[in-house]
């Protein structure tokens, strides 16, 4: 089995590469650093390459596919009156463009899946993030129609979104910013805790090896979107 995750050095995408390449897949795992890609192990390919440049050149590195993982994101933090063009256009490059550009370019098998990662504030909002949460409200729709479309071919494609998970996304605030975006996140979650990466690792496998689901968007957010 052929598999392509992006964005995979870090959090779920990492978590992910090493769920796949434990089944025994070929797992090509793309992003940005290649110091964390060549540390994943065997059975991981690295690709040092940006999605929103280097959409044919992941694409000629993976060959035929049997599943992609669209999961590199980029969420920045800007209230209305200062967010700018330049922020907005990145979320909307790296967060959903890439992905729709990514699975027109790779050779998908027939039988094959694409997992895209949304958020659980796609289907809500999220103040202050307005822009991220608007590029995951489009991936799902995104991932929506692609399995329609695609169905026809025998390819599946679905999503999951998470929700509060212990990932490097929000590394880049103050200490006093994350501590409150965490107690925030945990006070919206009913089962109270943090999420894990290999959580959200085992549901991208699960709906990897479910052969009649397709778009499907598939909550993993210990039950934040029943209880909002």
């Amino acid at each position: 089995m052929r598999v392509v995750i992006t964005g995979a050095g870090t959090g779920i995408g990492r978590a992910t590469a090493l769920r796949f390449a434990r089944e025994g897949a070929h797992v090509l795992a793309v992003g940005r650093r290649l110091e964390p890609l060549a540390a994943l192990g065997r059975g991981i390919e690295p690709l040092a390459a940006d999605v929103t440049t280097d959409v044919d050149a992941i694409a000629r590195a993976a060959g035929p596919v049997d599943v992609l993982v669209n999961n590199a994101a980029t969420a920045l933090g800007q209230p209305l009156g200062r967010i700018t063009a330049e922020a907005a256009h990145a979320q909307v490059a790296v967060n959903l463009l890439a992905p729709l550009l990514l699975t027109q370019a790779v050779d998908l098998r027939k039988g094959g899946t694409v997992i895209n990662v949304s958020t659980s504030t796609g289907g809500r909002g999220w103040p202050g993030r307005s822009v991220y949460a608007a590029t995951k409200a489009g991936l799902e729709s995104l991932t929506r129609s692609l399995a329609l479309e695609l169905a026809p071919r025998h390819v599946r494609v679905n999503a999951v979104a998470p929700g509060a998970i212990a990932t490097p996304i929000a590394d880049h605030l103050p200490p006093d910013e994350l501590a409150a975006l965490r107690a925030w996140q945990v006070a919206r979650t009913p089962l109270g805790r943090i999420g894990t990466p290999e959580e959200v690792a085992e549901v991208i496998a699960h709906l990897a090896a479910a052969p009649f689901t397709t778009g499907v968007v598939l909550p993993v957010d210990g039950g934040a979107a029943v209880g909002a």
